[in-house]
């Protein structure tokens, strides 16, 4: 059984041990897989909005893609 598998099933707290860090790290981390494909796109190229920072998309992203897109100013 390879490690990602075996701590997979304890969830965030059991990837975190895994990597020797902190779960709510990991928690925080994980969020960042919704942003929307045009915002992931936007970041990827460059384009993103001056204050957009890995610090700041840790912080509360809404789910929804078009809130993601107000919210964060990626048109």
């Amino acid at each position: 059984m390879t490690a990602s598998r075996r701590h997979s099933s304890r969830g965030n707290s059991g990837l975190a041990a895994a990597e020797k860090i902190n779960s709510s790290y990991v928690s925080r981390v994980l969020r960042l897989t919704l942003l929307a494909p045009d915002i992931v796109e936007a970041i990827l190229d460059g384009r993103q909005p001056e204050g957009m920072t890995m610090l700041a998309l840790m912080g509360w992203v809404p789910t929804h893609c078009i809130d993601q897109q107000d919210g964060l100013d990626v048109r």
